[in-house]
């Protein structure tokens, strides 16, 4: 049995790579936010509207256990996942955890790349920005620096830059697809 979680900060390239990687190994993928929104019929923004922070979290937590108890599967966590309740030791008994490390420069570039929504970042300039998650980063950096993989990742810019990433994954881990 294969599980595979993917964690880091927003923007590190989870959800890309982990298609990719699901797709090379032939295995299901689920992106926690994704599979957050389809079960409660509502966006990850709209939840933080809703609920705060503090009961998107727990919510998080519940989706997580669901989640990773599905077997043979390729999960992308959200970037805060492994920094809330037990979750990073849970997802380190329930697979291999893989930590996408990149430095906050690359993951700005990322995250101004992207055309996803992330509610941690309405409204902020781009020094905002980066202040913010060089600071967040660093917040985070314990729980990351849990998982039992870390890969770091350059600018994913390129199909061909995606595709080493997985290939690094897929050495590390020691699956062949």
């Amino acid at each position: 049995m294969k599980r595979i979680i993917l964690l880091g900060y927003m923007g590190a390239g989870k959800t890309t790579v982990g298609k990719v990687l699901s797709k090379s190994l032939h295995l299901p993928f689920y992106d926690l936010d994704w599979y957050i929104e389809n079960r409660m019929h509502r966006t990850v923004r709209q939840l933080f509207e809703e609920r705060g922070e503090a009961g998107f979290r727990l919510l998080e937590h519940n989706m997580l256990h669901e989640v990773a108890e599905f077997e043979n599967v390729v999960v992308s966590c959200g970037g805060g996942t492994p920094c809330f309740s037990d979750n990073m030791d849970y997802m380190n008994q329930q697979g291999d955890t893989v930590y996408l490390k990149a430095t906050p420069e690359v993951l700005c570039r990322h995250l101004r790349m992207g055309h996803t929504e992330r509610p941690l970042l309405l409204g902020k300039t781009d020094e905002e920005l980066a202040a913010f998650v060089e600071a967040q980063l660093a917040e985070r950096e314990p729980f990351y620096s849990k998982a039992r993989y870390a890969i770091d990742v350059s600018l994913l810019d390129t199909n061909d830059k995606i595709i080493h990433t997985v290939d690094q994954i897929i050495n590390l881990l020691h699956l062949y697809s």
